[in-house]
């Protein structure tokens, strides 16, 4: 894998080059927006065209089950995503809240300067729960659903809403397919994210599963972003928490609803740490849930 290249930075590249030859902000907003509908569609079949040449390469070698496996798990980050978080709490404990800040920079796009220790570790844990649904059930899913380009397509869009899907000047209009369709394909994963946090709350003894249900009820409608609220507030009731809220991006504060309403507003490192451990759990109930699936189906079919 390492010398043939992750699959995420063939599709990152591809984008890249869409990116230089259609997004002229010289052009119409309807003539960028249509440029990026064009390029969104071919990176999505570049994804599930080389997906279904894997398939079938693998295949004609008898082992297909295997290539595909591997594959498909390069694509879903959990001991990554695990390990970034875990070191939010590691530089908070050895290096204080400087270091604190520099370390949860590389997980969020918000302004750390100004964060306490209160605030670095929210915005760990809020990456936590958050891309526990966007880099982990959603492709999962996907794989479920559509095979190998099931989750290739998956990680296409993803991949393009996190390059040009923000609203910058540059990419309110290039990247706004991107954005729409990433919102469209992570709708589901988003609810099942927060059932399975849910699950993992009542194995978990350090968290609630009653406030975990009372928060989703409540909050998780109420984020600004039609998913990010459903995992969010999911994480913020289990652990006792209150999440999300006004935040600043570029100098900028952008207000959002609170996330786990009532809950305490200090976060510490260990509640990172106990984060993490809720994040383990709720990723082996996806397991489970998966193998319990999978062999309904094979007994059935």
């Amino acid at each position: 894998m390492r010398k043939i290249g992750h699959p995420v930075i063939w599709i990152g590249a591809a984008i890249e080059v869409f990116d230089r030859k259609f997004n002229d902000i010289t052009a119409s907003p309807a003539r960028l927006r249509r440029n990026g509908e064009i390029a969104l569609i071919l990176i999505m079949l570049m994804a599930a065209g080389s997906a279904l040449l894997v398939e079938w390469l693998a295949d004609q070698t008898g082992v297909g089950w295997l290539v595909i496996a591997l594959i498909a798990s390069s694509l879903i980050a959990q001991r990554s995503l695990a390990a970034h978080v875990a070191a939010v709490a590691t530089a908070l404990e050895t290096g204080g809240v400087e270091a604190g800040r520099q370390a949860v920079g590389k997980i969020v796009g918000r302004d750390t300067a100004r964060l306490d220790e209160s605030g670095i570790s929210r915005a760990a844990i809020e990456s936590l729960a958050e891309n526990f649904s966007d880099g982990i059930t959603a492709p999962v899913f996907w794989l479920a659903i559509g095979g190998l380009p099931g989750i290739a397509i998956y990680k296409a869009i993803n991949t393009a809403d996190s390059m040009i899907g923000h609203r910058s000047e540059k990419y309110i209009n290039f990247g706004r397919a991107a954005a729409r369709i990433d919102d469209l394909v992570n709708w589901p994963a988003a609810r099942l994210s927060a059932i399975l946090v849910l699950i993992a709350a009542t194995l978990v003894p350090s968290a609630s599963a009653r406030k975990a249900w009372h928060a989703i009820r409540h909050d998780a409608g109420r984020h600004r972003s039609p998913n990010a609220g459903w995992p969010e507030a999911a994480f913020a009731g289990a652990l006792g928490l209150e999440l999300a809220g006004p935040r600043r991006y570029d100098g900028k504060t952008i207000d959002d609803a609170v996330m786990g309403a009532g809950g305490r507003l200090s976060a510490t490192k260990a509640d990172i740490r106990r984060a993490i451990t809720l994040f383990w759990i709720t990723d082996m109930v996806l397991i489970v849930a998966v193998g319990l699936i999978a062999a309904v189906i094979h007994l059935v079919f």
